[in-house]
């Protein structure tokens, strides 16, 4: 199978210091605890002695591994060979998460552009002499490689093994593996690009003035339902204007996916995702179902609520994330940010605040909002070796607090996870939400504790149901458009209007009859970016948002001892499955009412609003 990399869009931040606004000073990463600058000599340098260390790896191994294997101590000179491998990795992933965090910062930047597709094509071509080893590894006996993982040495990579078989059943011949490595730099990475540097260039009219995407979304949530409507239309006006492209590009991804997948031999659309995030289809299945079972007591209830309380008798899709009218629309300073997510992170655990206040005080964050801007939020592990880079774009609402939360959560997973090394520190999509949400948790919990009165605990209570609806139901929709726009396209090209239909078919599903899905919303599909670069990716957001609701309920039940439990469960990495990880808290997600636990809780704060009427 060919060996991915990280496609994390993003400037020169070692050449930037941090911005001043009325938010206060707003920083940007430094990024020279990877390298200095694109034309520093240490990037040249790293790039030769990959390309060496690869070019002397093929030689060396290429043919042998079967009979390392095989032979009497082959264990320890197959770990051997498994660590060489895991530090021409390294170094590679150090190079490419450089070149793409330059461009996740400003992708308009034609330097940043040439320098991150140049280091796509040099990381590509030197993992091709790589490429042998995971084939070679995946076509071992079971007995031979049962025995050579005896050794102590070998047994250490014993999870990444695992994992690396688990595509086993669905690998091709070494011709046709270099080719589909090959040719990906030409392939989806282009296309991923190209929606990339289409995304980032366009703009959007709103009162005469141009904004970029991310500031354009903003106004979605401001206060005046005349603004939110003026930005709705020019959102659907610029999506119309470049649906064709947008059509293309997603088609191209479709069919792209579609042969590989007809390759390999999967049998759903999905497989691939599952095998990746190491779930099985039928827990997937089951949240999937559980959500959307729910949607008229979560979702339809709410949205019906909301819409009283603004005094409409149906909510238009613009007022969808409209703050209540008692909400606090006062802008929340940097340093308030800050310091209201260390906060509820040390009174968790001081060691949790100690992990995330290192991007604070180091310069792994990337906070204003700027033109070319990858837009959304991420925390990009880089390697072991480094450490985690986080990206915001902050503008001072409550959401962007929590984002933040959201943000760092992941950043302290990573950090904890980082000593598996480059091969087993990665997580699962599926997992790696849990960290994330949790710290969002912590952090809501910590706001609603100091809600000054019951207005605003009102208005806090609804924005939290908000997020946990566009973390559970919304991805949970966003999954099954996915599911229907790549079986329908095994069918043939789809029109703009067939996608559009499909995306208001569901969207109309999950939100229910309290918001009227207007004409230009049928446009909106075509900024979600994850159905671009990571097929299926989304329901691993409901996942980690039900588990995390089950994981609280069992941290309020019983917090000693609580901690130290979720440490360990964040420092394994990729080396454990969920039911290991899980079984710790007595939490089990093939358990079919696993689900509706979790739902549980988002059905408790609605209960809790209606109460309040």
């Amino acid at each position: 199978m060919p060996r991915t990399y990280p496609s994390f869009h993003p400037d020169d931040a070692a050449l930037r210091t941090a911005e001043e606004t009325d938010l206060g000073a707003l920083p940007v990463w430094d990024l020279a605890d990877l390298y200095s600058a694109p034309g520093a000599p240490e990037v040249k340098a790293d790039i030769a002695l990959a390309a060496s260390a690869a070019a002397d790896f093929n030689k060396r191994y290429k043919g042998q591994v079967a009979i390392l294997a095989g032979a009497a101590g082959g264990g320890a000179e197959l770990a051997r060979a498994v660590g060489a491998y895991e530090e021409i990795e390294d170094r590679l992933g150090r190079l490419i998460s450089y070149a793409g965090l330059l461009y996740a910062q400003d992708n308009t930047n034609p330097a940043h552009a040439k320098f991150y597709g140049d280091i796509q094509e040099r990381v590509t071509a030197i993992s091709t002499d790589l490429l042998f080893f995971a084939l070679e590894l995946n076509r071992v006996e079971d007995a031979a490689l049962d025995a050579a993982l005896k050794d102590p040495a070998l047994a250490h990579y014993g999870p990444w093994l695992r994992d690396l078989r688990a595509m086993r059943p669905y690998q091709l011949s070494d011709e046709v593996e270099t080719l589909l490595h090959e040719k990906s730099v030409t392939g989806h990475a282009a296309w991923n690009r190209l929606f990339d540097e289409t995304m980032a260039r366009l703009t959007f009219d709103v009162g005469g003035k141009p904004l970029a995407l991310e500031a354009a979304l903003h106004r979605l949530s401001e206060k005046d339902r005349a603004k939110r409507e003026e930005a709705a239309h020019a959102l659907a006006k610029t999506f119309k204007a470049n649906l064709p492209l947008f059509t293309l590009v997603t088609n191209t991804l479709a069919k792209d996916k579609e042969i590989e997948d007809r390759l390999r031999g999967f049998e759903d659309i999905a497989q691939s995702r599952h095998i990746a995030n190491r779930v099985e289809p039928e827990v997937v299945a089951a949240l999937a179902g559980a959500v959307q079972r729910a949607y008229p007591d979560l979702s339809h209830r709410y949205y019906a609520m909301k819409a009283k309380w603004l005094g409409l008798d149906q909510l238009e899709y613009w007022d969808r994330n409209a703050p209540l009218p008692q909400s606090d629309d006062a802008l929340i300073p940097w340093g308030q940010a800050r310091d209201t997510v260390l906060d509820a992170y040390r009174g968790f655990a001081p060691e949790m605040a100690e992990i995330a206040s290192r991007f604070f005080e180091s310069g792994w964050i990337d906070a204003p909002t700027q033109p070319g801007k990858a837009s959304g939020a991420f925390a990009h592990p880089t390697v072991p070796s480094a450490h985690p880079y986080v990206l915001v774009n902050y503008q001072g609402k409550t959401r962007d607090v929590m984002t933040l939360a959201h943000e760092l959560g992941h950043g302290v997973h990573q950090v904890l996870a980082a000593k598996q090394g480059p091969l087993m520190a990665d997580t699962p999509l599926t997992l790696a939400e849990t960290a994330s949400v949790f710290g969002e948790m912590l952090t809501f919990r910590k706001l609603l504790a100091n809600a000054p009165d019951e207005e605003r605990r009102k208005a806090m209570l609804a924005s939290k149901v908000e997020d946990m609806l566009n973390t559970v139901v919304r991805q949970t929709a966003f999954y099954t458009f996915e599911r229907r726009i790549h079986t329908a396209r095994r069918e043939g090209e789809l029109t703009s209007d067939d996608i559009g239909r499909i995306w208001l078919e569901v969207q109309g599903e999950s939100l229910g009859p309290a918001i009227h899905l207007g004409e230009g919303y049928e446009t909106y599909w075509c900024y979600i970016s994850h159905f671009i670069h990571a097929p299926f990716y989304v329901y691993a957001y409901a996942f980690g948002d039900c588990l995390v609701n089950s994981l609280y309920a069992v941290y309020e039940n019983a917090q000693e001892g609580f901690a130290e439990r979720y440490f360990e469960m964040l420092s394994a990495g990729g080396t454990l499955r969920h039911k290991e990880l899980l079984a710790p808290f007595g939490l089990d997600a093939s358990d079919p009412s696993f689900w509706d636990k979790g739902l549980s809780m988002i059905r408790g704060f609605i209960d809790e609003l209606e109460d309040m009427e």
